[in-house]
Parts: C-alpha cells; sequence; structure tokens
C-alpha cells in the first residue's frame, strides 16, 4: 500500500460524509417515486424478488443514519403513522437510493486515484458496502406505497363518515 491508497481512504469517506449534507438540500416535491429508474421494474415483482435474498432477516441489522442524526427522518413506519408521513418516507427512500447509487459511481474515482489492486478492492469495498443500501430501498418502497394508498382510502372514509 502507498499514499494514493490512503488519499483513496480519504476521498472515500469525504464523497461518504459530503453526500449526507447534500441529501439534505434534494428538493422532495421533485421526486417521483412512481417514475423510471424509482418506480419498481417488472422483474423486481414490487420488491418481492428481494425475498431470495432473506433481506427481512439482515435489513434491519445495517447501520440508518437517522438513528445517528435524528434531525433526520425516522426510517421505520412509526405506529398511527398518517398517509402524508409515509409518503415522506417514501420521499426518503428516492433520497436513500439516490445517495447511494451516486456514492457507487462516485467511488470509481478510487481507481484513478489508486490505480493498483489496492485501488481495486477499496472500489469493490464502496460497493459492497452501499449495494444492500440500494436493495433495501427497492424493497422497502413498493410496501410503503401500497400501505400509503390503503392509508389514504381509510382516511378519506373517516372523513366521509364525519362530514
Amino acid at each position: 500500500m502507498n499514499i494514493r491508497f490512503f488519499i483513496g481512504v480519504a476521498y472515500v469517506a469525504a464523497i461518504g460524509i459530503l453526500s449526507n449534507v447534500v441529501a439534505i438540500f434534494i428538493p422532495r416535491d421533485r421526486l417521483r417515486e412512481d417514475k423510471f429508474p424509482f418506480k419498481s421494474f417488472r422483474w423486481e415483482r414490487e420488491g418481492r424478488i428481494y425475498d431470495r435474498l432473506a433481506i427481512r432477516k439482515w435489513k434491519s441489522k445495517v447501520p440508518d443514519m437517522s438513528k445517528i442524526l435524528k434531525f433526520l427522518l425516522p426510517k421505520k413506519v412509526q405506529k398511527g403513522v398518517s398517509s402524508e408521513d409515509l409518503c415522506a418516507l417514501i420521499k426518503e427512500t428516492v433520497v436513500a437510493e439516490i445517495v447511494h447509487v451516486a456514492l457507487s459511481f462516485l467511488s470509481l474515482a478510487v481507481l484513478f486515484i489508486c490505480p493498483t489492486v489496492w485501488g481495486a478492492v477499496l472500489f469493490f469495498l464502496c460497493l459492497l458496502f452501499n449495494l444492500p443500501f440500494i436493495v433495501i430501498q427497492r424493497y422497502n418502497r413498493p410496501q410503503y406505497i401500497t400501505a400509503a394508498k390503503r392509508l389514504r382510502q381509510r382516511e378519506e372514509k373517516r372523513r366521509q363518515c364525519l362530514s
């Protein structure tokens, strides 16, 4: 290992930190979870394809930035959540997917910073650490969308009953 490897590590750390700052400023109202590339592809079967990866067993064990940075929207559906809250959570899954896909692409620069086997290992690790988060977003989002639709219908029925 040489100095270029450590520069690569510093680069990866910097883009990781910077991505969290940038994510805060992504305008949620412009995100469309029902459009490409965020809408489930047919082969994903509304996220059920990821059950083959035993996602339910490990998805809660990966780090969650909302537990570290308390001002972020919690990533778990709380009891008594409204359809509006669930829609905000859906937008957060889109933001998280954008961030992790961007980090995967940006980590390609490691191969230029450190054009050795160690650079390739570092790049591979970046992909390995970002891929589970992308999969989790693609798994959760269709379920949240379905739940939000049901909640909206329930809330609408309640409003009709009260009027």
